[in-house]
């Protein structure tokens, strides 16, 4: 039995990449695994660093968040009145809303804290890369 190469997929642009909904994203690829979950962490991931880099939060934020889902939970988090420092905080309010609707338990809410974990990680290579390049 042979089996056909997998397409590669097409690359996005960042301006691209922004345009995903991320909380819609969240909301379909929380609940299981699967491709919706695959896009979560990737181009979701992708999508939703574009978005902080732009509003000029930090990794470190990203990650601070991650903790307090991790030790608080996902509706904890979502009520917080800045979950990500200045702009990005309505940003993030608005993802973790949006996994709060369909996370239910701590093994949720650890899927959404390695998700943030994700974008920090691909924010700091963004950082990293725009420092280096200057």
């Amino acid at each position: 039995m042979s089996t056909s190469p997998r397409p590669t997929p097409q690359s996005m642009s960042d301006a691209r990449l922004a345009e995903l909904d991320v909380e819609v994203l969240l909301r379909f690829g929380l609940p299981a695994a699967g491709p919706h979950r695959s896009t979560l962490f990737g181009d979701g991931a992708v999508a939703a660093a574009i978005t902080v880099d732009r509003l000029g939060a930090m990794p470190r934020a990203l990650v601070f968040l991650g903790d307090v889902v991790r030790s608080g939970g996902t509706r904890f988090a979502a009520d917080l009145p800045e979950p990500l420092p200045g702009p990005a905080a309505a940003v993030a309010r608005g993802w973790l809303e949006a996994a709060a609707m369909v996370v239910g338990d701590a093994t949720g809410d650890l899927l959404v804290a390695r998700w943030l974990d994700a974008v920090a990680a691909v924010l700091a290579l963004r950082v990293t890369h725009r420092e280096a390049s200057a």
